[in-house]
């Protein structure tokens, strides 16, 4: 059991968005958190006193994801507008559009190198795209229902899925084929992703549980029953020997995978949790819900033991390698109760210094908000709206998510790209992607046509 000058801490907590909060991601270098919400806004914060909070303005519908770039240099946002957008994470805010989704896009994926990203979406699809030549390079087509998550491998050769099929699927990028397949019979994935060696998968399963796989040997490793509501995100800590869970059920848990336990629970959130992530050195996570608030906690793990093991690790990990006990241990699955001893985190929400964690905000419009009426009146999803997945009950929504209206400010958008693809009628540009995208599958398996 951690000592108590081990647990994890609140240290912080951030207010500014209207909605629930459904993806966020730090920054390279640990110095700044980016959120996405319902709101239909990101955000971006800084963690040094009093700094300004911006919030960025152009999506249309709900924001679903959020990632920074490797270098930091980028920010990536999915939206259920279809489209994907590229910021620049400053009070610029410049951005690029990708748009050859046909429905929600769910989330967004840098490779570890920076030079692709990938998209999952409603329309079935995952989309790789070019950040060199910013271009739309390739489809994979194999899930029969909404895809919710797409991941790179750390070394980008292969991408992991997750689908409301009830399949995770492996895809390896050179020969853009799937090449593994696990599925499940009860629940879905929200949400998949390798760990920092590559060697595992895990999944956060809507029928509340958490899932290890070893993608080597095609073996289910560890098998964590230990929420009581939907699980809607995971993120390992950087050692590989940690995982951090969220959960409908309104708490967050961190699980040892080497001793394969419960370690804490930490409450905090008043509703369910949609997204949480480790800081790339692991020293600070972060988690944010349907309470719409962002909360930053330090881990305070002792980080002597896993970077020792790393080291022992470093010498024989590749991607052909025999499993091995230090991967993550044990190797045979085992469901885990709520009855074994754990840690429970109960911070008390008050943070001395209140104006640090409600920072001033600056907006950043991305477009001429005058163009067009559909780009000028911003609208939260209809409140008698099924909410799409676990993202939000509508009726969860803050009563102060009243429909806002985005100002022009010129000033902020005398260099900005103008959108001119928007005088085109949706339904066209929907008509032609589809036409698009039958050929690309059809010149795809037809030799002739090559």
């Amino acid at each position: 059991m951690a000592s108590a000058t081990e647990d994890p801490v609140l240290e912080r907590y951030f207010k500014g968005h209207k909605a629930a909060i459904t993806s966020l991601d730090f920054s390279p270098n640990g110095k700044q958190l980016a959120t996405a919400s319902w709101d239909t806004f990101l955000m971006l914060w800084n963690f040094k006193p009093h700094a300004r909070a911006y919030r960025y303005v152009g999506h249309k519908d709900v924001v679903t994801s959020v990632q920074f770039s490797p270098h930091g240099n980028l920010l990536a946002s999915a939206s259920r507008d279809r489209t994907v957008r590229l910021w620049i994470p400053d009070k610029r805010g410049k951005f690029s559009e990708f748009k050859a989704h046909t429905a929600p896009v769910r989330s967004v994926d840098f490779s570890a190198d920076g030079q692709f990203l990938a998209t999952a979406s409603e329309d079935k699809s995952i989309k790789v795209w070019s950040m060199y030549r910013q271009r739309f390079l390739y489809s994979l087509y194999r899930h029969t229902h909404w895809v919710r998550c797409a991941k790179f491998s750390p070394d980008g050769r292969l991408i992991v899925s997750c689908s409301e099929d009830k399949t995770i699927k492996i895809w390896d990028t050179t020969n853009k084929q799937c090449v593994n397949n696990f599925s499940d019979s009860v629940g879905f994935a929200n949400f998949v992703d390798f760990n920092p060696s590559g060697t595992c998968i895990a999944s956060a399963g809507s029928d509340q549980t958490v899932k290890v796989w070893d993608v080597r040997v095609n073996k289910l490793l560890q098998h964590y029953q230990v929420h009581s509501g939907g699980v809607n995100c995971i993120s390992f800590h950087p050692s590989g020997n940690y995982l951090i869970t969220a959960s409908s059920d309104g708490t967050l848990k961190i699980l040892d995978l080497l001793e394969g336990r419960l370690i804490y629970t930490l409450q905090g959130h008043t509703g369910p949790v949609f997204t949480v992530s480790f800081s790339k050195g692991g020293e600070l996570f972060a988690s944010g819900g349907a309470d719409t608030q962002v909360l930053l906690w330090r881990t305070n793990f002792d980080e002597l033991p896993y970077k020792g093991l790393n080291k022992r690790n470093l010498k024989r990990l590749h991607f052909d390698s025999p499993p091995h006990l230090l991967d993550i241990y044990p190797r045979t699955p085992h469901p885990h109760e709520e009855k074994v001893e754990t840690v429970e985190i109960n911070p008390k929400l008050e943070v001395i210094d209140l104006q640090i964690s409600t920072p001033p905000v600056v907006d950043i419009l991305s477009f001429d908000s005058t163009t067009t009426t559909e780009t000028s009146g911003r609208t939260l999803p209809d409140k008698g709206e099924e909410a799409c997945g676990y993202f939000l009950n509508p009726s969860l929504l803050s009563p102060e998510c009243s429909p806002t209206t985005t100002k022009k400010k010129t000033e902020d958008m005398s260099d900005l790209p103008c959108e001119s693809q928007r005088s085109i009628p949706l339904a066209v540009t929907d008509a032609l992607e589809h036409i698009m995208e039958q050929l690309n599958v059809l010149t795809q398996n037809c030799p002739e046509c090559r």
